[in-house]
Parts: structure tokens; sequence; C-alpha cells
């Protein structure tokens, strides 16, 4: 297997990001663990949303950690790979809808 920039073990070591400034690790974690609590939504959902969103922004770690916790949390592979398709239909919608932008400034300049 050939190296990769992500090492799966540093996964691990994410608690580590206190080290060099606990105060706001800290409010980071207790704000992380607030967030992840059954509310509104169930933590089966809110790791479906977790999992979706880690595929947008392209975060390996992310990707590893939420698709354990689907599955722990109840989640079958059909559910996560529709999370993860409602990811990437809103985040190219995002890209085309800026088409707009570039169409507006376009249509300006060519005047």
């Amino acid at each position: 297997m050939s190296k990769t920039y992500y090492n799966e073990e540093d996964l691990g070591k994410f608690g580590e990001i206190s080290e060099w400034q606990p105060e706001l690790g800290k409010k980071f974690f207790d704000y992380y663990g607030s967030v992840f609590k059954p509310g509104a939504l169930s933590a089966r959902e809110k790791a479906l949303i977790a999992l979706a969103v880690s595929h947008a922004v392209q975060c390996p770690y992310c990707i590893d950690a939420y698709t354990k916790d689907c599955l722990t949390k109840g989640s079958d592979e059909e559910q996560m790979m529709e999370a993860i398709h409602v990811a990437a239909a809103i985040k190219s919608g995002a890209v085309l809808v800026h088409g707009v932008q570039m169409m507006n400034k376009a249509k300006k300049l060519s005047m």
C-alpha cells in the first residue's frame, strides 16, 4: 500500500488538539459534544448529516469516524449512500448557482 498524507492513526489523536490551547480546545469539545446529543434530531440522523458533510468537505478522518458512527447507530449502506448523494447534489448545485454570478458579470462586461 502506498503512503498517503492522511494517517488513519491520527484520528485517534484528535483529542490532542487541546494540548497547545487547552481553553479553546475544551470549548470546542464541549460544543462538539453538545451538538451531537439527541435533540430535535436523533443521534442517528445527526451521524448521517455528519457523514454527508464529511464527504462535502472531503475529510478522510471524518469519513472514517462517521461511517463507523452511522453503522453503530443503525444506518445501513443504502441510507449512508443516499446521504452522500444529498451532499453531492447540494455541493454541485452550489457550484452551478454561482454560474449566475459569472453570467451577470460576463453580460455586464459585454455591454
